[in-house]
């Protein structure tokens, strides 16, 4: 018998009036599943000295808020990301996680809480889950060796002019004014504990998750697959990311899915107390027999008038699916339609 777990991207509670609104549309669909996992991208904290949304405080009430994690069956949840930040937000969100029974992972008192995984056994597997984050404030936000904070992946930038025509679109280098080419890449410390992390865990667990905070826009970039390859190399069986709140391309690495981009799954207020729009997120669905993995797929998901979930037919969303079908193809990845998900061509 298979095993079905969904893995969703940001859900974000902030100014959520009712904890029954945000999902109870996906009640059922969230409910074939046997585990359920996504970033949760708010704290679920009261300020004492009130909220300031327009500092980039992304408080969500945390009884409010836990009834909706409640009513949603979430699982386990990732908080490494750019906005778990602070020693008081975030204890008060793995208290209140931990009340709820919701297993998390990313963010700890220390570094080794922080890096720590979550682990939830369902059908007689263990399932695995590790966070980082490569987008993070530069003071006060990793996890030290004895300070609260997230477990990140450093990443660096470099901005080269290219001194190669390596695409058409490239000006020949006598051109006063070319544009420089834009290099990232992962700092190899971190990556080596990350791939340290992932082999442990797969030692311990049957499924091995890794989830990763990053990217820039609609771009993957350099250090996104270079994490997304080494998690796979050391073990894991499913990579997710998010953090761009766009729906991102899939690779295929070694028979394992990469799901660059999960989107918003539930994101009401952005940066700056703005409102969030018509945004566009992926529910991936992934199936294993004991631990072979025989399927993966995602359906499109949007949010309507109410801030529900809800999810969206296929035809409907004909250009983005064959935008990221296309994007996807540029990694050797074929999507295929297959009712109102689209599947995943898994080679072996």
């Amino acid at each position: 018998m298979a095993t079905q777990m969904i893995a969703v991207g940001d859900v974000n509670l902030m100014n959520v009036a009712a904890g029954e609104e945000p999902f109870a549309l996906m009640r059922g669909a969230l409910a074939a599943a046997a585990i359920r996992f996504g970033n949760l991208e708010c704290c679920l904290y009261d300020p004492p000295d009130g909220r300031a949304v327009e500092h980039e405080g992304f408080f969500a009430d945390p009884e409010i808020a836990g009834r909706a994690l409640k009513a949603a069956d979430f699982d386990a949840l990732g908080l490494a990301n750019n906005v778990n930040y602070g020693e008081a937000a975030i204890e008060g969100s793995i208290a209140r996680l931990a009340a709820l029974g919701i297993a998390h992972t990313g963010a700890g008192p220390h570094a080794r809480a922080a890096h720590a995984p979550a682990l939830v056994e369902r059908d007689g597997l263990t399932f695995g889950f590790l966070q980082r984050s490569s987008v993070y404030w530069p003071t006060n936000h990793e996890a030290g060796e004895s300070s609260t904070g997230i477990a990140v992946i450093r990443a660096h930038t470099a901005y080269q002019v290219p001194m190669h025509k390596t695409r058409p679109e490239i000006p020949p280098l006598n051109r006063p004014g070319i544009p420089p080419e834009i290099l990232t890449w992962a700092d190899p410390l971190y990556l080596r504990r990350f791939r340290d992390d992932v082999a442990r865990l797969r030692e311990a667990a049957d499924i091995v998750v890794a989830s990763c905070h990053w990217g820039l826009f609609r771009e993957v970039l350099h250090y996104m697959r270079e994490i997304a390859h080494a998690a796979i190399e050391a073990g894991a069986d499913v990579v997710v990311g998010h953090g761009p709140h766009y729906a991102l391309p899939i690779e295929a690495y070694r028979g394992k899915p990469i799901f660059y981009g999960l989107g918003s799954f539930s994101f009401h207020t952005g940066h700056g107390g703005r409102r969030h729009g018509d945004w566009l997120g992926m529910m991936a669905s992934l199936s294993w027999e004991g631990r072979q993995l025989r399927d993966a797929a995602f359906r499109f998901v949007r949010h309507d008038a109410q801030n529900r979930t809800v999810l969206c037919p296929l035809a409907a969303e004909g250009p983005a699916c064959d935008e990221i079908a296309k994007t996807s193809a540029a990694f050797g990845t074929r999507l295929l339609p297959r009712g109102e998900e689209v599947a995943i061509a898994l080679p072996g």
